[in-house]
């Protein structure tokens, strides 16, 4: 497609098609699984699984060994950024993207109660003890607090854990986040784990372009529900030489990197399933571009990926085991929220019974079969 002037008016079926392409989920790619991580400007991760169901979509041929072998060696990490959430990124995003987001960190600390818990205390003597115990060796949230408190019995162990989580750029070490492996989240610093200093601080120029060009276009508020940043304004200002400005429908303006991929409005998208957490649902202020007007209860799809029909949420989905750690039997369950017409229906179900073979192989299951329910 053409890319649209500048000032055009975009439909939502043109941002919703441009999306799924720059997300990577209108074909799956060639592409190394560090490439596509970074393209993506990582990978939601707090459910340890879900990156790897997000590249599976995305990647063909995808081989979870692969990005699990990353972060074995370190070439990959799982930290907290943006949205202080916690995000699966190359070793070299790790390092360039956490000092810009040092502050929003901060700032989400500082308004919180674990914050008032520790209120009258040296922060500084509270994170440098903190560094000195998980740099002797990685612990869980729960070790760090029982540690921390042996120095200020008197204050709320969670709450002097939750200081040194927020405020030190720490990684959740492996086995965490391996594939077909589990373990507890145990954490170190991100300098120490990598071997690297920290910069003390980053401009938030790259962040905001390379959101752009896989989450483009979209408006300053986008870029804050994704980020978490403040003062996001005077960046797209000082930015604005080097983008193009379009509006939606209601009137907005939306940014873009000049050389934004576009696609035909009409172009097909194929049925996807996204795990629970995906930034492809997670990243604008206005999700009108990728949930269209269908109406579903607002906390459908919590705790359960999205099954994506013609670029729209269709249904949702989720794995269930049951059996002994010998004979475990794997099932998914889809459930739809609006009526599948027959070749939907056979769609969704060629796709799940392929992402359920992936799954029951990662968790050393059999694959029982899906059950896909009527709207």
């Amino acid at each position: 497609m053409t890319r649209p002037a500048t000032g055009s008016v975009l439909d939502a079926r043109t941002l919703n098609r441009s999306y799924l392409a720059r997300q990577l989920l209108l074909d799956r790619v060639d592409m190394a699984a560090a490439d596509a991580v970074e393209h993506l400007v990582g990978l939601q991760a707090q459910e340890p699984g879900d990156p790897y169901v997000a590249l599976w979509s995305r990647l063909r041929g995808f081989d979870p060994a692969g990005l699990a072998t990353l972060l074995e060696r370190r070439a990959a990490v799982r930290m907290t950024l943006m949205r202080t959430t916690i995000h699966l990124v190359t070793a070299g995003d790790a390092l360039a993207l956490r000092p810009v987001l040092q502050s929003v960190c901060a700032r989400v600390f500082g308004s919180s109660g674990f914050r008032r818990n520790v209120a009258g205390l040296d922060l500084d003597a509270v994170l440098g003890a903190g560094r000195e115990i998980v740099e002797r060796a990685p612990v869980t949230a729960a070790e760090l607090g029982r540690a921390l408190a042996l120095r200020w019995p008197d204050r709320h162990p969670p709450s002097l854990a939750h200081a040194v989580r927020f405020l030190l750029p720490l990684v959740q070490v492996p086995p965490r986040g391996m594939w077909g492996r589990s373990g507890a989240a145990r954490l170190t610093t991100l300098s120490s784990w990598l071997g690297s200093p920290v910069a003390d601080d980053g401009e938030a120029d790259q962040l905001v372009l390379r959101y752009l060009r896989a989450f483009g276009p979209a408006t300053v508020a986008d870029i804050r529900t994704w980020s978490g940043l403040s003062g996001l304004r005077a960046v797209t200002e000082r930015l604005r030489p080097r983008l193009r400005a379009y509006r939606d429908e209601r009137g907005r303006e939306l940014l873009d990197v000049e050389d934004g991929r576009f696609v035909d409005p009409d172009a097909p998208a194929p049925v996807r399933f996204l795990p629970q957490y995906d930034n492809l649902f997670l990243s604008h202020a206005d999700r009108g571009r990728i949930t269209s007007d269908a109406s579903w209860p607002q906390d459908f799809f919590f705790y359960r990926g999205i099954v994506y029909v013609d670029g729209w949420p269709a249904a949702g989905w989720k794995l269930a085991q049951a059996g002994g750690s010998r004979a475990r039997a794997a099932t998914l369950a889809i459930e739809p929220v609006r009526s599948l017409k027959p070749a939907e229906r056979s769609a969704v179900s060629a796709e799940g019974e392929a992402l359920l073979s992936f799954l029951a192989a990662g968790a050393g299951a059999t694959a029982s079969g899906i059950r896909l329910g009527a709207a």
